[in-house]
């Protein structure tokens, strides 16, 4: 399966129903009054996380969404069908960000977890709300409140409990086939390893751990050189790392310090996680360079596990460390700053604002009054008047004589264009 890190989708939540004109014909009842219904809610968008997947290779092939529209009322007051929502599949450690606004909105950890991108719109409302003593028989109903459109960027950060570090070649390959069922390619050049692998690595419990084999770390990593800086950010919420080390090569330390200080320049965080180091190759290795091996790192204050992927020597012990470890090192808890999701529930946003855009021309902006203006019929007096009296409810007019709209001035409201007059009646 191709691997997969980054993706952007454009989703939209579908449109509440409209609701209808209608009255009551029923045989011996006169001048039966309104009976519209309502429309139903439009379907709204989630993501919701599954450990189930470990890419966001689908979303190359898919980017757009879209939820089912509410049904449209019905006569005798019978209101239509709610859409039902859309749930989006996601990997487990999705960071969701906001293409528009650059806010991050959600960090998808557990497995589950929800997290609402789109609320759907609500459904319009049929002339039998509208009915008042001094109005009887209305004749206009509401349209369905719009969904709403975005442009989201989801980025993978793979929830892994070890992650497997070590320069092209040292090993790390044939390790986590060796200790898992994962199969990855291994040979004998650089960068055989050009997407992060994934193995599980069964418990004495029965449970079992992951470990994420990170490819192309190599000295400049953190500057991007290799392979390295598109895929660290992936060991970013490991318990902790298993640096395997070359046995064989001229200067294992220095290749040590090397992997080290790319960590350090690329994350502080990532430099203090604890380490198990693990010199690899010991078949092909003298015992003498072997003891002085561990002499090195004696003086370094680090006791390495000196192990053999290919023969299995010492792997079991390895196995037992990295066990304890992973049942006492929590995870790191994620920094990812979550902004407010306003975009995803604005119909529900009663913040506005007034700004003069011109001599004689007003502007008002926010998301519930933007909602009520997009529900509101221009060529409908009653709708009109109802309008402008929400508007007076919610200050909006207070505020336009604060700052000198006069008579004849424009008022633009969404899509609405209204003429203010200050000795308007408002019913």
């Amino acid at each position: 399966m191709q691997f997969i890190d980054k993706a952007k989708i454009k989703i939209s939540s579908g449109k509440g129903g409209n609701g209808v004109v209608a009255w009551r014909r029923e045989k011996f009842v006169d001048k039966g009054g309104p009976a519209g219904g309502d429309g139903g809610k439009g379907g709204s968008v989630y993501l919701i996380a599954d450990e189930g997947l470990s890419t966001l290779l689908d979303f190359t092939y898919r980017s757009i969404f879209k939820a089912d529209n509410g049904e449209n009322g019905f006569k005798k007051s019978m209101h239509g069908k709610s859409a039902k929502d859309l749930y989006i599949k996601v990997p487990a450690g999705t960071i969701v960000k906001d293409l528009k606004t650059g806010n991050i909105i959600a960090d998808l950890t557990e497995h589950e977890q929800t997290v609402l991108v789109a609320k759907g719109g609500r459904g319009g409302r049929g002339n039998t709300h509208f009915c008042t003593p001094q109005n009887r028989a209305p004749q206009y109903c509401e349209p369905g409140e719009p969904g709403i459109e975005r442009e989201l960027q989801l980025e993978l950060k793979l929830l892994a409990d070890v992650g497997l570090l070590g320069f092209p070649n040292a090993g790390k390959s044939t390790f986590i086939s060796r200790v898992s069922a994962a199969k990855p390619k291994i040979a004998d050049y650089p960068f055989t390893t050009i997407v992060p692998n994934l193995g599980v690595v069964r418990k004495s419990t029965g449970d079992g751990y992951v470990i994420a084999d990170i490819p192309g770390l190599i000295e400049g990593a953190s500057e991007g050189v290799g392979l390295g800086h598109d895929f660290l950010r992936h060991v970013e919420r490991c318990r902790f790392l298993l640096h395997i080390i070359d046995g064989t090569e001229e200067n294992p330390i220095k290749n040590y310090q090397i992997i080290n200080e790319e960590l350090a320049k690329y994350s502080e965080k990532l430099s203090h996680l604890y380490q198990i180091i693990a010199i690899n190759k010991i078949d092909a290795i003298e015992p003498e360079r072997i003891k002085e091996l561990k002499q090195e790192f004696d003086k370094l204050g680090i006791k390495p596990f000196f192990i053999s992927a290919v023969t299995g020597e010492n792997i079991e012990s390895l196995k037992h460390e990295l066990e304890n470890k992973v049942n006492t090192i929590e995870k790191p808890v994620s920094e990812v700053n979550i902004e407010e999701d306003l975009a995803a529930t604005d119909n529900n946003d009663g913040y506005w604002d007034v700004q003069k855009i011109s001599k004689d021309t007003f502007m008002v902006t926010g998301g519930r009054i933007i909602r009520i203006s997009q529900v509101t019929d221009p060529r409908s007096t009653e709708q009109i008047i109802r309008f402008q009296n929400i508007m007076i409810s919610m200050g909006i007019m207070d505020e336009l004589k604060r700052i000198g709209i006069q008579n004849g001035d424009t008022i633009l409201v969404g899509k609405l264009e209204l003429e203010y007059w200050d000795d308007e009646v408002y019913k």
